[in-house]
């Protein structure tokens, strides 16, 4: 049955900075505002330089209340400009049409393009949360917390990373739901632009001030994971899919080894503050790529922008294919939502992914986090703890490469359960060692290597394995979930944190994170099915769920 195809309601060829976007001058004007917003945050900051960038106690000035309130104005008018303006038209046009993607065809240079800024946006979002453990020392001595060497104070100084963790975990949920319904750019776009509001936060002078603020922070940097999966999914051809996406998110490494370079450069020069402060530039630098994130093709044919769709398909090798409603597509419309991911046909894999990323929370955020403040504790300086730190990360990044050839060789459910068994010895090393490592540098440092860079190969992976096994609909949701269990963990161990007089050893965390990650790796032998090289529809039609492949925000499957 022919079909006539949704009405053409913008124009066919859109300046590159109006590309994406239902409302390009709100969604512009609105960052101008967040941007000016933010920089009037700063003058506050810098006059606290003779006092070491101290600014407790301190009552905000007219100029970061005015700052403030730009970036209130400017957060709504960028909202705005990425909603959709006729859901009800997007969901009737919806049916109407498939995107599939030539999982034969080569990579592309547009292909490498998207990859890169990919990169860029993983390591910008990772960022923010491994920032945690290098703010704290600095944070609890601010603000006379009890932390490891400061027996004085108030036992609150784990309150900043919990709530900045559970910050994440929110946005990982609340993300995966709006790049499901508003788009995969659009969602990227949001998220970076709360990259740079949230920086504020090294300028807050007061204690609750900086946990609402991290909090936010975390909601901004908790989505931009599980929507750069997706995207990539539906764009990458199937055959380089797996390797590529694990390779891009064990950039998690590298934005440890940068924040770890960061904080022993920068820290002791202007405080622990400037590890929030460097959002400003990296999350315009994210605004600026915005010309090399495409947009679904689906998505733009459902809205009516033909043209663009059909650019970006030509660019992509994706071919549109037309078909007919079905009452399927319109039952399992009806009832699309995070609960779909806990029924049938996919609550085997569901369950394997919530036990792993549950058991990677726990090594990332349970010992991974409380890293550089168990080294002071046992006797080495800021700084040294930071280097030792930073030299692991950077030793274990060719392993990022390795994990991806694994990934892609093996399969993602063998590669999954080989590299978290793996993670776990090394945990078990820790384990045995204890405290004494601090007498044995090489070693020590030998050990960090794998929690530091092969945890976040596995982080990358539970988000790819995701990102394939869940069909088009819901599959922003599926990577949002894998995500947000990931951080679920953490928010766990900090909880303890908070309610216990002191921060966990290196023994007592190691072995938190070790036994989670063993029974991880049984549950997704038993339950994971496989995706290696295998064209997204058929992984779908294979579990049962061909319904929701027909969805607006799909891409190129």
């Amino acid at each position: 049955m022919s079909r006539t195809p949704p009405t053409e309601s913008v124009p066919s060829e859109r300046a590159p900075w109006a590309r994406g976007f239902e409302h390009p001058i709100a969604f512009w004007l609105g960052a101008l505002c967040c941007t000016a917003g933010v920089l009037l945050h700063l003058p506050m900051y810098y006059s606290a330089r003779d006092m070491g960038y101290r600014l407790k106690g301190m009552a905000p000035d007219a100029a970061m209340i005015i700052g403030m309130a730009l970036i209130g104005v400017g957060l709504v008018a960028a909202l705005y400009g990425v909603l959709p303006s006729d859901r009800a038209g997007l969901r009737r046009s919806v049916t109407r049409v498939r995107v599939q993607a030539l999982d034969d065809a080569p990579i592309r240079r547009q292909h490498v393009a998207l990859l890169a800024v990919m990169a860029v946006a993983v390591t910008i979002d990772v960022m923010k949360p491994t920032s945690l453990g290098f703010v704290v020392p600095g944070f609890a001595k601010e603000y006379g917390l009890k932390a490891p060497g400061n027996p004085h104070g108030h036992p609150a100084a784990a309150w900043l990373p919990l709530v900045g963790i559970t910050g994440t975990v929110l946005g990982s949920l609340v993300w995966g739901s709006f790049a499901d319904w508003a788009g995969r750019r659009a969602s990227i776009m949001y998220a970076g632009l709360l990259f740079v509001t949230t920086s504020i936060c090294g300028a807050m002078p007061g204690f609750q001030w900086n946990l609402l603020m991290c909090l936010m922070m975390g909601i901004a940097a908790g989505g931009m994971l599980p929507i750069t999966f997706a995207l990539m999914a539906e764009t990458i051809p199937a055959r380089h899919r797996g390797g590529l996406m694990v390779l891009i998110g064990g950039e998690i490494a590298l934005a440890y080894v940068i924040t770890s370079w960061v904080a022993a450069k920068l820290v002791p020069h202007y405080s622990w503050r400037i590890l929030w402060l460097i959002g400003i530039p990296t999350g315009v630098l994210l605004l600026v790529l915005n010309h090399w994130i495409p947009e679904s093709p689906r998505y733009l044919i459902a809205r009516g922008r033909r043209a663009e769709a059909e650019a970006i398909m030509a660019r992509y090798g994706a071919r549109e294919v037309q078909g007919a409603d079905t009452p399927e597509v319109g039952a399992v419309a009806a009832r699309v939502g995070y609960a779909t991911l806990v029924r049938r046909p996919f609550l085997g894999p569901t369950g394997a992914i919530a036990v792993l990323g549950l058991g990677v929370g726990l090594v990332t955020y349970g010992f991974q986090l409380w890293v550089p403040t168990n080294l002071q504790r046992i006797g080495y300086s800021a700084v040294n703890s930071a280097y030792v730190v930073r030299n692991a990360a950077l030793i274990g990044l060719p392993l990022t490469v390795l994990m991806a050839w694994l990934y892609d060789r093996f399969g993602g459910r063998k590669s999954i359960a080989v590299s978290s068994a793996v993670t776990a010895a090394a945990m078990a090393g820790f384990v045995i060692g204890g405290d004494s490592l601090a007498h044995h540098r090489m070693a020590l440092s030998l050990l960090l290597i794998v929690p530091l860079s092969a945890v976040s190969s596995v982080v990358a992976m539970v988000a790819a394995y995701a990102s394939e096994v869940y069909p088009t609909r819901i599959r922003a949701r599926g990577t949002g979930l894998a995500a947000g269990m990931t951080k679920a963990g953490g928010v766990l161990i900090l909880a303890v944190v908070v309610s216990e007089p002191n921060v966990p050893g290196i023994r007592t965390t190691a072995l938190i994170g070790a036994i989670p990650l063993v029974i991880a790796a049984a549950c997704f032998l038993i339950t994971g099915p496989e995706t290696r090289r295998r064209g997204l529809e058929d992984i779908t039609r294979d579990l049962g769920g061909v319904g929701l492949e027909l969805d607006p925000v799909a891409a190129a499957d």
